[in-house]
């Protein structure tokens, strides 16, 4: 029998996804090894769609690993790479961040003595490899190590934490290389097998394209379960989501990246946990996609780019939340709530992402060794 390789590892959960994190100083030091290890570690590829063979739980929130190394840029603590791992597929995507694990890393960091801290606060400058974007996380600690316990409450995550400042910095072309990929703030798109439709192709903190609900027949505030029942409208924003990613120029589309999503007016619906939101208590509702799989919650760099887009005339996330002035946008998802704050000046380059900030919580599960079978 091939002995299993055995990997010194944290399990994490980081706003709303979960993730193996690693020592970049554990893994080999044949970074080519890593994908295969990584899909064997969480239990991928799996046909069956649940990764029981690892420690993946079967959609993309769950299917993550992080790596934490020594900072290659003065003004950085960490390095951070993200991987996203397809559960179909026997694939670790590093195209994009991800904004909720990236909640995690600070806490990580100064749990593993990476960073000092002191005074009841840390403050870690974290360097996402992923986008070559700074990232500045700012928690309560007690005792030298990150706190746990708090009052802040995350959508879709049961209970309250303390809470994690992100300040995503310089967030626009973490992708491409510019927050505007085509140079305008709506594209129209020939969509293969459907007819033409308006898109905004934002590139802030990850790279994302957004449709008009209503355009593609929905109304924006769908339940996961629904979207999952709806084979035609997944079919349909994929489609939306490859034009978007060759209209931006990526060759080939990666599957993660662009992210999509559905945009819609503030509109009412009921939450996963029953709570009935009216249009009062958002500026926008969306329902994001993320490798063919719907969001029980908006993904945090969905969220930062939501927010950034907002703040952008002419796009139609702009257009439906009619967002102006100073304070936080409230973005209406299944889970809830989630409120980002973003900062975009204008110019004669264009507009441009100052910098975006939303709050999380992050909690260490588990710690110890992971298997990866036959390797």
């Amino acid at each position: 029998m091939t002995a299993q390789t055995r990997l010194p590892a944290a399990f994490m959960r980081g706003g709303t996804s979960n993730a193996l994190v690693f020592h970049a100083r554990d893994l080999p030091a044949d970074r080519e090894r890593w994908p295969e290890l990584f899909c064997a570690a969480m239990g991928s590829p799996d046909p069956n769609g649940r990764q029981l063979d690892g420690m993946g739980g079967g959609i993309s929130s769950l299917s993550k690993v992080c790596v934490v190394g020594p900072p290659s840029r003065p003004d950085a603590d960490i390095d951070y790479t993200f991987f996203q791992i397809a559960v179909d597929r026997a694939e670790a995507d590093i195209s994009g961040n991800c904004g909720n694990m990236s909640s995690a890393m600070g806490p990580f960091a100064v749990d593993e003595g990476l960073v000092s801290a002191g005074g009841g606060e840390a403050v870690v400058r974290i360097h996402n490899t992923n986008t070559a974007r700074m990232i500045h996380a700012r928690f309560p600690v007690e005792d030298g190590r990150a706190a746990v316990n708090g009052d802040f409450s995350l959508p879709g995550v049961a209970g309250t934490g303390a809470p994690v400042r992100l300040d995503f910095l310089e967030p626009g072309g973490a992708s491409t290389g510019s927050l505007l990929p085509t140079g305008r703030p709506v594209d129209r798109l020939d969509i293969p097998g459907a007819c033409a439709l308006d898109v905004s192709i934002v590139d802030a903190a990850n790279l994302c394209c957004f449709v008009r609900a209503a355009d593609i027949g929905l109304s924006g505030v769908e339940t996961p379960a629904m979207l999952e029942g709806d084979a035609g409208a997944l079919a349909l924003l994929d489609a939306v989501r490859r034009a978007a990613g060759e209209a931006a120029g990526l060759d080939p589309v990666p599957g993660s990246i662009p992210k999509v999503g559905m945009v819609a007016p503030p509109t009412a619906f009921e939450t996963l946990s029953g709570d009935r939101l009216g249009p009062a208590d958002m500026d926008l509702s969306a329902r994001m996609i993320s490798v063919g799989r719907p969001h029980r919650a908006v993904p945090l760099t969905a969220a930062l780019c939501l927010g950034v887009a907002a703040r952008m005339e002419g796009t139609l996330v702009h257009e439906a939340s009619g967002a102006s002035g100073g304070g936080d946008i409230r973005i209406g998802h299944p889970s809830g709530i989630a409120r980002v704050a973003a900062e975009v000046s204008g110019g004669g380059a264009g507009p441009h992402a100052e910098r975006a900030v939303v709050y999380r919580t992050a909690r260490r599960l588990m710690d110890g060794f992971v298997y990866a079978p036959g390797r």
